[in-house]
């Protein structure tokens, strides 16, 4: 699985990367968890569109145009496909985590491609395609810094960057619904769902390798998101969302604390917010 994870990472076409993921399934892998994989030059796999640059420097239509329709779909449907990636990275880069660990971040992997080929194929639908647009790389940056700490990598990208996702897909979806766009809503609806799961992934790991390294789940975070530069989170929160994905009580009344509703100029690599950014 690892290794074939790791293949599927570098393939440059993201749309062959999804059919891909999506072709594998859930096989009975044989999963090498001890085996350190050397990390080849240039991954992820990148086509040569969208173009990448700061996310400050992309200016969208207003979304009563066809383009500021497309282009905020577009937005998600580029966190999808970084959602892939995050996925497969995971899986062939941190070797020694049990076998649940793997499995859990393959059906991760496979239900971020279906949200990206769903999103992929609306886009379509509407005259457009995926790097049509500009975009900007706010996740990967995430996980090029956690890229030699799995603790961090599972406590900055599911349960933090992934999980401002929950918090932004109400907008998101209520956006694209008063233009008419109730497909997006539909679509919207199964990544919200599907993405409950990963952040519980996200947390239900987190919270073993803290267990494991003599390590206090809440006393831990915020130490980690100083170092590897995370975000404050912004509210408004989706609580009932995040407490279905396995925040605790002490976690969510912390969210609410004024220390936690300013997020740094210099950080914008959030989720879903990231296609809020964007209008």
């Amino acid at each position: 699985m690892r290794q074939t994870c790791l293949d599927l990472l570098c393939l440059a076409d993201p749309n062959d990367k999804a059919l891909q993921v999506q072709a594998w399934g859930a096989q009975p892998w044989a999963v090498d968890t001890e085996r350190a994989l050397p990390e080849p030059a240039g991954i992820p796999g990148r086509p040569l569109r969208p173009v990448l640059m700061a996310h400050t420097d992309i200016k969208p239509a207003r979304l009563t145009t066809p383009e500021g329709h497309a282009g905020l779909l577009h937005a998600v449907c580029h966190i999808e496909k970084n959602a892939v990636d995050l996925a497969l990275d995971v899986i062939w880069r941190f070797a020694g985590m049990p076998h649940d660990f793997y499995l859990d971040w393959w059906q991760v992997a496979q239900e971020e491609a279906l949200h990206y080929t769903l999103l992929r194929d609306h886009l379509r639908s509407l005259g457009f395609d995926y790097g049509d647009f500009p975009a900007h790389t706010g996740l990967w940056d995430m996980a090029e810094r956690t890229r030699h700490d799995v603790l961090a990598r599972v406590a900055l990208v599911p349960r933090t960057l992934e999980a401002r996702g929950l918090d932004a897909s109400p907008a998101v979806k209520t956006k694209l619904v008063s233009i008419g766009d109730h497909r997006a809503g539909e679509i919207l609806d199964i990544i919200l769902r599907d993405e409950i799961g990963h952040v519980a992934v996200g947390n239900r790991w987190y919270a073993w390798l803290c267990a494991q390294r003599g390590l206090d789940p809440v006393a831990t975070y915020p130490g980690l998101t100083q170092r590897y530069q995370a975000p404050r989170l912004k509210g408004p929160f989706n609580l009932a969302a995040r407490a279905a994905a396995g925040f605790t009580a002490q976690e969510l009344l912390q969210l609410q604390a004024p220390s936690s509703t300013s997020t740094p100029a210099s950080i914008n690599s959030s989720t879903q917010s990231a296609a809020l950014t964007a209008h």
